[in-house]
């Protein structure tokens, strides 16, 4: 298989960290907030930031973008007695980075494939709670990960005759900083008691369902959204 050219967000540590290894055969352009290591940095909080990210991968890739993948995403409680001011604060900065910035790249993703008319790939990383819900101090991300899995699916429908496909991940908890410090802010091996498997996924297992999606898996299954939960929910 040809190299392909790939820009990949929020890939700093945890899944993102594994999906740039687990795609380490081809020409990766990473990102995070304040870069290094080679990544671009772009804080996608902020207007515009996401078209920024767009063009310099483009220049670092030689013009030719062939897959995104839209990892970025923080996870910041906003409790029901928050002031208004404060609640509303989380939800807006929560959807601006979560769902926002993916649909900008999405756009200028999409617009690219037609432009070079080849098609092209998009991996959309959502949440188990996109379809399940989470805690009560967490409206907002749940929210926006099931918006995320809409625009995935709508992406797929309306561009799959021009080749361009998109496919979605729901990890449920996966063992990074953040889901740790949740676990343990949860009750740690309580809450390991709603995952039939024993234990929460590995940031290798959710990159490498990214891997075989930008990658390898048929024309065919554009629009399908993959579960990586242990079986803690299922449709």
């Amino acid at each position: 298989m040809a190299k392909l050219n790939i820009l990949a967000t929020g890939t700093s540590r945890g899944i993102g960290r594994s999906i740039i290894t687990a795609l380490g055969a081809h020409n990766v352009v990473g990102h995070s907030t304040k870069g290094g290591d080679g990544r671009i940095a772009a804080d996608l909080s902020e207007p515009g930031a996401a078209a920024r990210l767009w063009a310099e991968a483009l220049e670092r890739l030689d013009g030719r973008i062939d897959v995104l993948v839209n990892n970025a995403g923080i996870f910041e409680a906003a409790p029901l007695d928050d002031d208004a001011e404060a609640w509303t604060a989380a939800w807006e900065r929560t959807m601006r980075v979560n769902l926002t910035a993916a649909a900008e790249l999405c756009r200028l993703a999409v617009l690219h494939f037609r432009e070079r008319r080849n098609g092209g790939r998009i991996v959309n990383i959502a949440s188990r709670a996109a379809y399940r819900g989470d805690s009560p101090a967490h409206w907002h991300y749940a929210a926006s990960k099931a918006g995320m899995v809409g625009m995935t699916k709508t992406i797929a429908r309306g561009y799959a005759a021009e080749q361009i496909l998109a496919f979605g991940v729901c990890p449920g908890f996966t063992m990074t900083g953040m889901a740790e410090d949740y676990l343990e802010s949860r009750g740690g091996p309580k809450l390991l008691a709603d995952i039939p498997l024993g234990r929460v996924a590995l940031p290798d297992e959710v990159a490498e369902t990214v891997r075989w999606l930008a990658t390898d898996a048929p024309a065919s299954a554009t629009g399908t959204i993959v579960d990586v939960n242990g079986a803690s929910f299922v449709r």
